[in-house]
């Protein structure tokens, strides 16, 4: 049986109109599209879906839409994180309040904490919901690590269930992995590096790529899953030049560049994010164009 957050959570773009307004109607569609392809996750308001550029109102309204369209078929992991923790909480409760199942919290950024106040952060989030919570960890972006010692102190914190690993560390996930309770979720955060991590005995992915390809990422997932890593290892080689290219730029630019390609969104951004370069357009044009499942985008209602 499924255990919630495992397999294959979409963090989601947030598609704008070229006014600039967030796009509810696509953002619906991009949604159902994920529901359909038998997403086991959607992650919305995340880094992927621009979230320091939205208001708390459009986070809770995306929300309210991703748990629309999810239903009874998929579990919604809302992003709630930032610098400041009283504020994060308030976000966690509106979360709560809108009946999202869990959240996703990035570590603090600009301010970088120490190991103690990574914990005593995580840990007033923790007391203050009865939503689990999934951490975030991406020092690339954040120039803040929660390192293996102090991952596992917070794994021993009832709510905090998994975590996000985005830190490219192979060997420190593999610590985590190996000294956790055994269900905490140890989730990859890099797409290229899915089958690595799972082979460590990590549960599936947080994944851009799903924005394109939700069921090849899925079917790679549930293949390796259930053990059969020739078959994941397949799908693997073939998606591995779109994840790669998928950050060919700051994400989420080369991402929802390529969905404007496939027809699913406009390519417009928030400041300070703008369109790739012509040179990266014609990149991520050159693997969609060797994908077949992205040629036949299915006309999603």
């Amino acid at each position: 049986m499924r255990t919630s957050w495992t397999g294959v959570g979409t963090a989601l773009v947030t598609p704008f109109k070229a006014n600039g307004d967030v796009d509810e109607a696509a953002f619906r569609r991009l949604a159902r599209r994920q529901v359909q392809a038998g997403i086991h996750f959607l992650v919305p308001c995340g880094t992927t879906g621009e979230n320091p550029t939205l208001t708390s109102s459009e986070r809770r309204r995306l929300v309210e839409i991703a748990l629309d369209e999810a239903g009874n078929t998929a579990l919604v992991l809302a992003g709630a994180g930032g610098y400041n923790t009283r504020e994060v909480i308030h976000t966690v409760e509106e979360m709560e309040k809108i009946g999202a199942q869990g959240i996703l919290s990035v570590t603090p950024y600009y301010n970088r904490p120490t190991p103690e106040g990574l914990f005593q952060h995580y840990k007033a989030i923790a007391e203050s919901t009865a939503l689990p919570i999934v951490l975030y960890n991406v020092p690339g972006r954040t120039g803040c690590n929660i390192d293996p010692a102090t991952l596992l102190r917070l794994a021993a914190i009832d709510g905090i269930v998994g975590v996000k690993e985005a830190s490219g560390n192979i060997s420190q996930i593999a610590e985590i992995i190996r000294n956790a309770p055994a269900d905490f979720v140890v989730l990859s955060g890099d797409d290229a590096l899915t089958l690595p991590v799972m082979a460590l005995g990590g549960r599936g992915i947080i994944s851009v790529a799903s924005n394109e390809v939700p069921a090849d990422m899925v079917q790679m997932v549930e293949a390796a899953e259930r053990g059969d890593m020739a078959a994941a290892r397949q799908i693997h080689n073939r998606l591995l030049p779109l994840m790669q290219v998928n950050f060919v730029e700051s994400s989420p630019g080369p991402v929802k560049f390529a969905m404007a390609e496939m027809g699913l969104c406009e390519p417009v951004y928030r400041l300070p994010m703008v369109s790739v370069t012509e040179t990266s357009q014609a990149k991520i044009k050159n693997v969609l164009k060797g994908l077949e499942t992205v040629k036949n985008v299915e006309n999603v209602k």
